[in-house]
This record gives structure tokens, C-alpha cells and sequence, in this order.
């Protein structure tokens, strides 16, 4: 069982920068792989980012590739969204998530968070 928690999210001017936390509890943090969704008024989840158990490996979708960066600190059971760059479009609810895999990156989750509001105004 893992518990997912974020944080960090906010207002942000168009340009400029936030970094989402998500603390994950239990002791077997460092067994599954992490990623973000995020999910704007009115449309469908979308996928985000993902990184594999060692944070050796990433893997973004293209609309934040460049932009968006994720890292993961097993020592202390947290992964990072690092967002650069943010647009009005970006704007929307951050989840964390966390799953497991046969071959990176595709994922199955299996726990998700609370989520964290991000907007971003022009």
C-alpha cells in the first residue's frame, strides 16, 4: 500500500516556474515507478511525466518535454516536478502517482494522490 501526498502547487504568472512535491509513505517507495497526470476543466487526464525505480530513466509526453523535469529522492520517499516555462494551458490539477512495470515506460498504476492545483495566468 503507498500513500501519495503532493504539494507545491499555486499561481504563477505565464514564464515562470513551480515544483510539485509528492511524498509517498511506506517503506518500499524505491520498488515502484513515479509519475505526474494532470487533469484541466472539461478535458480527459493526461499523462505527464514518468521516471523508473532508480531515476536513471524518464519519460515525458510532448507537451512538457523540455520544459518539465522529474526526479525522485528514494532516501526520503519524495518524487519531483520540476515546470518551467508554464503557459495558461498548463493550468490544471497535478496528480502523483505511483505503479509498476515489466518494461519501462509502460507503466501500470496502481495509487494515485489527492492532486494539487496549478494555474498559471497570461
Amino acid at each position: 500500500q503507498v500513500q501519495l501526498v503532493e504539494s507545491g502547487g499555486g499561481l504563477v504568472q505565464a514564464g515562470g516556474s513551480l515544483r510539485l512535491s509528492c511524498a509517498a509513505s511506506g517503506r518500499t517507495f524505491s520498488s515502484y515507478a513515479m509519475g505526474w497526470f494532470r487533469q484541466a476543466p472539461g478535458k480527459e487526464r493526461e499523462f505527464i511525466a514518468t521516471i523508473n525505480l532508480s531515476g536513471g530513466s524518464t519519460h515525458y509526453a510532448d507537451s512538457v518535454e523540455g520544459r518539465f523535469t522529474i526526479s525522485r529522492d528514494n532516501a526520503k520517499n519524495t518524487v519531483y516536478l520540476q515546470m518551467n516555462s508554464l503557459t495558461p494551458e498548463d493550468t490544471a490539477v497535478y496528480y502523483c502517482v505511483a505503479g509498476r512495470y515489466y518494461s519501462f515506460p509502460h507503466v501500470t498504476w496502481g495509487y494515485w494522490g489527492q492532486g494539487t492545483q496549478v494555474t498559471v495566468s497570461s
